[in-house]
């Protein structure tokens, strides 16, 4: 698989070269030069491997030379060693055999190390790159901004490894307190480094750009992006949508399927449309966005204007300008009409956030966090405008237990943390506060050496 440049398709790389200098030499996005497309026949044998063995036969198509079809199970196998559930907001798991399907199910992403659908593409990111690394003796300097889960999952996958050293930059006061717990806890002399930055997700993500822009800091410290203008970080997000969406159509032969997804990069849109691409039985997605959303108003009126984000109540959505806007107009070629034809959007406010987590919790007994409530929001709205039948899939991006303090505010009760969170908590924190100055992040980087 060859990948080009979005701003000059004749700059290409293999996926090695792609995957560990996150932008092509003129600073574009890497997109594959083409995808490969299944068959009935195959999407069906594909469904009925376990999800770690369909994403080491997808991800064949996606690497190169360096990586073996062993490589792929082994790397798989260790990265997806966690379930991937689709639930109803009763509690009842999507299977086949079932007399009396439901119409809607949640496909909850957050069962991984960190509680989040980021662990999908982290991990497989981690293990790829450390395999490469470990083949050349190289080292990356990996920096990566961060509205809330992200940094935590990639702080994760690559804690100890070799050859790596970590830098999340976060927003001051922009997260969680248990998502800055995640990222801040990682151990005073581990390799991976929190700074939070005084401003937005904007003002890091702008930083990160202007580091790789700055051919002397970028040379020097051999940088690394694992945001999702990593083509590495999109790919892999494209395999669970493959996946779940055979799974809901041996359910329900005759329904046509449509996923709703909470959308700020919109990383998890493009990998949902790759799967598409691929063949996987998807026919519409549905966006949702706070008060950041750029990616609604395109899809409303054809115009798309990016702008400063502001703070929310779903965070981790809190972007003005979101990266991935480019490769979605690659897959349709930039047309409209075919985009608008398979993509919907609808935005919301924090207190239509608040009031959706508090009913699906009071009246439903099942506990949202903010970002999946937008998404969930967006697929109620969506199904009041139109009278076909389809198998409604949410995508949930992260455990509520990570918005505890928010969430337990909404709900009135107390959000018990999962073992893996207390122990973020119960873990001491460590972080260095900085101005999104490119100055001041070469300094930083300069002392950790």
């Amino acid at each position: 698989m060859k990948y080009h440049s979005l701003k000059d398709q004749t700059l290409q790389a293999e996926f090695s070269q792609a995957l560990l200098s996150s932008l092509a030499p003129d600073g574009g996005l890497y997109m594959p030069d083409s995808l490969p497309r299944f068959g009935p026949d195959e999407l069906a044998r594909l469904g009925a491997l376990p999800f770690h063995a369909c994403a080491a036969h997808l991800s064949r198509f996606f690497v190169d030379g360096k990586f073996t079809d062993d490589d792929l199970r082994d790397l798989c196998a260790d990265a997806y060693d966690y379930p991937m559930p689709l639930t109803t907001l009763d509690g009842d798991i999507l299977d086949a055999a079932t007399p009396e399907p439901a119409d809607a199910y949640i496909l909850e992403l957050f069962h991984g190390p960190t509680l989040a659908f980021k662990d999908f593409a982290a991990r497989f990111m981690g293990r790829t790159v450390s395999h490469l690394l470990n083949k050349s003796g190289e080292s990356r300097t990996i920096l990566v901004a961060t509205s809330g889960d992200t940094g935590g999952a990639i702080g994760h996958a690559f804690l100890n490894l070799p050859g790596v050293r970590v830098f999340i930059l976060f927003p001051k006061g922009g997260v969680s307190s248990v998502q800055e717990h995640q990222l801040t806890s990682m151990g005073k002399n581990s390799n991976v480094k929190a700074i939070a930055i005084d401003g937005t997700f904007d003002d890091c993500q702008e930083l990160v750009k202007k580091a790789f822009a700055d051919e002397d800091m970028s040379s020097k410290y051999h940088l690394m992006s694992a945001n999702s203008i990593n083509v590495g970080r999109v790919i892999p997000q494209s395999f669970y949508y493959f996946w779940s969406s055979t799974q809901a159509k041996a359910a329900f032969p005759q329904r046509p399927i449509i996923y709703s997804i909470p959308s700020g990069n919109l990383g998890n849109l493009t990998g949902g449309l790759i799967a598409r691409k691929m063949g996987a039985p998807i026919n519409k997605f549905v966006v949702g966005n706070n008060a950041n959303d750029p990616f609604v108003d395109f899809l409303n009126t054809g115009k798309y204007t990016p702008r400063p984000s502001v703070p929310t109540l779903s965070n981790a959505m809190d972007i003005g300008k979101p990266n991935n806007f480019p490769r979605i107009l690659s897959l349709f070629d930039g047309a409209y009409e075919d985009i608008t034809d398979v993509c919907s959007g609808y935005s919301y406010s924090d207190e239509q956030t608040e009031r959706h987590v508090r009913k699906t919790f009071v009246h439903d007994g099942y506990l949202m966090c903010p970002h999946t409530a937008v998404g969930h929001m967006a697929m109620q709205d969506f199904r009041g405008s139109t009278d076909i039948k389809y198998t409604e899939i949410t995508v949930s991006t992260a455990h509520p237990a990570k918005f505890k303090d928010e969430v337990e505010q909404i709900i009135r009760e107390t959000v018990p943390l999962p073992p893996l969170l207390q122990a973020c908590i119960d873990t001491p924190s460590h972080k260095y506060i900085m101005k999104p100055a490119l100055s001041a992040l070469g300094d930083y980087l300069k002392a950790s050496a």
